[in-house]
C-alpha cells in the first residue's frame, strides 16, 4: 500500500519532530513486486549485445511490440536515444563507453524495480560491463542475448554508412574496426540474424522467456 503524506502547519518546535516521522522506509521489493504481478510478469533486463548492424534495436523493438500485445509493461533503452539524452555528454573513448553502460545499468535498475521488463540494446562491447549491469540487480534478473552477425555481413548490411565512414577513417574507435568488440563468454541466449528473421527471433525468444517464468 502506497502512504500518504499530510502536510501540516505546525509551530517550528513541531516541525522536526513531524519531519522525523514522516520518513518511512520503502521496501523496494514490495514495489518490485506490486508492478510485476499486476501484469503476471517478472521483472527482467534482457540486454541486447552485438556489433553495429547486427540488429540489435531491430529484434528488441519488435520484441518490445510483441510483449506489449500480451499486456506485458516493458520499456525499450536503445543506445543511439541514450547518446543524444542522457549520455550526450560522452565520447567513443574506452573509458566513456563504460560510463556510458554504467548509467544506462542504473536506469534500467529503477526500471525492474518498477516490474517492468526493460529491453536494453547497446553494443556495449567489453564483458566486464555487461557484468557489472547483471551484478547490479538479483540473480535470474538479467539475460544476456548475443546478437550474432559476423562483421563481413554487418559491413555489407552498414545501415547508417558508419562502417564506410570507420574505414575511411573518418570515424574513431569504432567497434569492430579499430575498437575491440569482446563476445559474450556465457549468454543466456545466442540469436543469429544470418540464419533467421527478425520475426522467426522473436517466436523463439518469447518461447524462452515463457519457458524461464519471465512472462506467462
Amino acid at each position: 500500500m502506497k502512504s500518504t503524506r499530510v502536510m501540516r502547519l505546525e509551530p517550528a518546535a513541531e516541525r522536526g519532530k513531524l519531519e522525523a516521522e514522516s520518513r518511512i522506509s520503502v521496501d523496494p521489493l514490495l514495489n518490485n513486486n506490486i508492478g510485476a504481478y499486476a501484469r503476471n510478469q517478472a521483472p527482467t533486463i534482457i540486454w541486447f549485445t552485438g556489433l553495429s548492424g547486427a540488429g540489435k534495436t531491430t529484434t528488441a523493438s519488435l520484441l518490445e511490440r510483441k510483449l506489449t500485445s500480451i499486456g506485458c509493461g516493458t520499456y525499450l533503452l536503445d543506445g543511439d536515444v541514450i547518446r543524444k539524452g542522457l549520455c550526450k555528454d560522452l565520447g567513443f573513448s574506452d573509458q566513456d563507453r563504460i560510463e556510458n553502460i554504467r548509467r544506462v545499468g542504473e536506469v534500467a535498475k529503477l526500471m525492474i524495480d518498477a516490474g517492468l521488463i526493460v529491453l536494453a540494446s547497446f553494443i556495449s562491447p567489453f564483458q566486464r560491463d555487461r557484468d557489472l549491469v547483471r551484478s547490479m540487480v538479483a540473480k535470474g534478473e538479467f539475460i544476456e542475448c548475443h546478437v550474432k552477425a559476423s562483421l563481413e555481413v554487418c559491413e555489407q548490411r552498414d545501415p547508417k554508412g558508419l562502417y564506410k565512414k570507420a574505414r575511411s577513417g573518418e570515424l574513431k574507435n569504432f567497434t569492430g574496426v579499430d575498437s575491440l568488440y569482446e563476445k559474450p563468454l556465457n549468454p543466456e541466449l545466442v540469436i543469429d540474424t544470418e540464419l533467421f528473421s527478425p520475426e522467426e527471433l522473436v517466436d523463439k525468444m518469447v518461447d524462452y522467456l515463457k519457458a524461464n517464468g519471465v512472462i506467462q
